[in-house]
């Protein structure tokens, strides 16, 4: 049961924030219920400002940059694009050397294979300046590459850095380093992604208009901006906006064969680039070379368009099983030691995981288990190891790296995402450390929460409605999709959709009757039925067919109608704290060990022939009565005796098929719970 945040936006002051700032009432609540309570800050959390993005001159250097490429073109100088291996690095370096490419200049790019690292390295500046190269561009990278920027020199090569990392205490000696986290920036807008430092740059060299770097490249910043997870607010939100209306018409040959080969059939969204478009463009840097993507977004011809973009298509197959093959090693090591899960923060090292990989599956697990997840795998000589790690709400990850970084040989990060590398012979210290930094600063662990803007009731759920949040467009980073609350819905009919892979239910919300859509949900393991109340949280969703349309809610969570997640994560850390073996708060020991009408109601609650998440069969249970540590303790003790089987991993509960008589009296756990009121009397 995930922890849910419900927005109370006021009625009366949603009604006056409509009028002012001339907004249907329905937006007018989601954006009171995110801060924007006045029409002045509705104008800016919209961007809705004139002109919508500022002069590119306002970041520190931009003059200089822009004067110095221009120069260096009309010059005939051998330019290189430097650029990276991820989405926003391959866009980035193709918006620019298309650009340089239409004025005539003389353009390369040099991307690292991922084996090399990030950013600049020695190797590649000395071979670009065995190659000619009289002029370097970094996009997406340069801000630490401060050995690299004084070799470039040595070696008579002029050097502009273009990046939006956080900049160190000094800066790489360059004609210009254009960042706006540098410290003396004034630029208004500081959250650009590297494609959107790249096009103020062109926009700096069309004397500061816009016009032709939105028409010719937004489709692919957009892309980027939503791949690199910056804030979809402000001045991004222009260049999003901007790009996904280009992208439907896009004259990019290799976009539109990627666009093609993903199956895109409707309108593009930005969850469209964000799960479909950008997953394939990132392949190609985990699994071969950034380069094939480069080649796919420079095609000129249609036949090699379609070859390269059948090739990313074929990498991010690979991503998707190596993926499975991790989370498969992982759900093995859990299964064989399930007291990992249990710890504050999660950690997991295999040999030979993909290193392209493992901060997706990092994210993935942050998610599921509602913690820290720190997952490592070794290099190819397998003596250094290399990690990514994921956290969620009020964790730092780069704080966590930096308590820790006497074990470490580098690492970097921020709030919820970091990555590091270490000796292998230091793992079991790293991992002590981490846990006791953990233990030192979180008495109760942040956990992973849904945030609904408010509760929409039956009477609101109308087209007009979803319809007006268009208004909000577009949805990311920063302005997540609004997600609404419906409470006390009856389950009215449940249905299997593809093969029970998937599944509908037929829902009763007040007067009407809407359809509630569980992607990646099985039938088989949706343990309600129809006469029961739930309580949802949901994305409403219009569904148009031949002129008419019926309203469906796209679930997002969902739980028994009533049900206290307070109580129920309070109950779920006491019983971790125990299995950690840190004891028992003794306010809570005459609450923790279930008596015997417990086991009784518990066992009485599994369902037969089939196998059920454990908090659906929490569900069934008079939660008033029993708390989650107690339900948990007569799993275990089930499970002991023989009666049932837990996955820890997937948290799923099946009964043993041939169970003989047992007696409660023979579970140590049960005794041990029962010693522990003992010493409390």
């Amino acid at each position: 049961m995930k922890k849910w945040s419900v927005g109370k936006p006021s009625r009366e002051e949603a009604e006056a924030l409509a009028v002012n700032a001339s907004l249907p009432l329905i937006c007018a609540e989601v954006l009171l219920s995110r801060g924007a309570n006045t029409p002045a800050r509705v104008r800016e959390y919209l961007n809705l400002q004139e002109p919508p993005l500022s002069s590119p001159f306002l970041i520190k250097d931009m003059r200089e940059a822009a004067g110095a490429v221009l120069e260096a073109i009309d010059d005939g100088k051998r330019i290189c694009v430097y650029g990276d291996y991820d989405c926003d690095g391959i866009a980035s370096t193709v918006i620019l050397c298309r650009y340089i490419e239409c004025l005539g200049g003389d353009v390369s790019y040099y991307i690292n294979h991922r084996s090399e690292g990030y950013g600049m390295t020695e190797t590649a500046v000395r071979k670009l300046a065995e190659e000619g190269t009289e002029m370097i561009i970094t996009v997406d990278n340069g801000i630490s590459a401060l050995s690299e920027a004084e070799l470039a020199a040595e070696l008579g090569m002029s050097l502009i850095i273009t990046d939006h990392h956080q900049p160190g205490e000094r800066l790489p000696e360059a004609v210009a380093v254009v960042n706006p986290h540098r410290s003396d920036c004034t630029s208004l807008y500081k959250d650009l992604c590297g494609c959107g430092v790249v096009l103020k740059l062109i926009a700096a060299m069309e004397d500061g208009d816009y016009d032709a770097a939105l028409e010719q490249f937004s489709d692919l910043a957009a892309i980027a901006s939503i791949a690199d997870v910056v804030p979809l607010t402000g001045e991004n939100r222009e260049i999003v906006r901007q790009g996904l209306r280009y992208i439907e018409n896009t004259e990019n040959i290799g976009l539109r064969a990627l666009i093609d080969i993903a199956g895109v059939k409707t309108r593009i969204s930005s969850e469209t680039a964000a799960f479909m478009l950008a997953p394939r463009i990132n392949a190609s840097g985990r699994f071969g070379s950034a380069s094939d993507a480069v080649e796919l977004l420079l095609a000129e011809e249609p036949e090699e368009a379609e070859s390269l973009a059948a090739k990313l298509d074929g990498m991010n197959r690979k991503r998707k099983s190596a993926e499975l093959e991790i989370i498969g090693e992982i759900e093995a090591e859990v299964l064989k030691n399930p007291s990992v899960l249990y710890e504050r923060v999660l950690v997991f090292y295999g040999k030979g995981w993909h290193h392209g990989v493992i901060g997706i599956i990092a994210s993935r697990l942050a998610e599921r288990f509602g913690k820290p997840v720190f997952i490592m795998s070794d290099d190819e000589n397998g003596v250094e190891v290399r990690g990514s790690a994921r956290a969620v709400r009020d964790f730092s990850i780069y704080k966590a790296l930096e308590e820790c970084s006497d074990s470490l040989t580098k690492f970097g990060g921020h709030m919820g995402a970091g990555g590091f590398s270490l000796n292998k012979s230091d793992i079991a210290q790293f991992t002590k450390k981490l846990q006791g930094y953990a233990r030192s600063n979180y008495e109760i662990m942040p956990a992973y929460s849904l945030n609904a803007d408010k509760i929409m009731l039956p009477e609101e759920l109308t087209q007009e409605n979803i319809e007006a949040l268009a208004i909000l467009e577009p949805f990311g980073e920063g302005n997540k999709r609004p997600l609404f609350a419906f409470k006390a819905v009856k389950v009215t009919e449940v249905v299997a959709l593809s093969n029970g892979l998937h599944t509908k239910l037929k829902l009763k919300y007040g007067k009407m009757d809407v359809y509630g859509l569980l992607f990646g949900v099985k039938t088989a393991d949706f343990s309600y039925k129809a006469g029961n109340t739930l309580d949802i949280l949901a994305y409403p969703e219009l569904n148009k067919y031949n002129g008419s349309f019926s309203i469906n809610l796209k679930i997002a969570d969902y739980r028994k109608s009533g049900a206290s997640a307070e109580r129920y994560h309070a109950a779920k850390e006491a019983y971790e704290r125990y299995k950690r073996g840190e004891g028992a708060d003794e306010r809570l020991r005459a609450r923790i060990a279930p008596e015997r009408s417990d086991l009784e109601e518990v066992y009485k609650a599994l369902p037969k022939n089939k196998t059920v998440d454990c908090d659906a069969v929490f569900a069934l249970i008079d939660m008033s009565k029993m708390n989650y540590c107690r339900f948990r303790f007569a799993l275990d003790i089930f499970e002991e005796l023989g009666l049932l089987k837990l996955n820890r991993f997937y948290d799923t509960v099946t009964l043993s098929e041939n169970q003989g008589r047992v007696k409660l009296e023979d579970s140590s756990i049960l005794t041990e719970m029962r010693n522990l009121n003992t010493a409390l009397a």
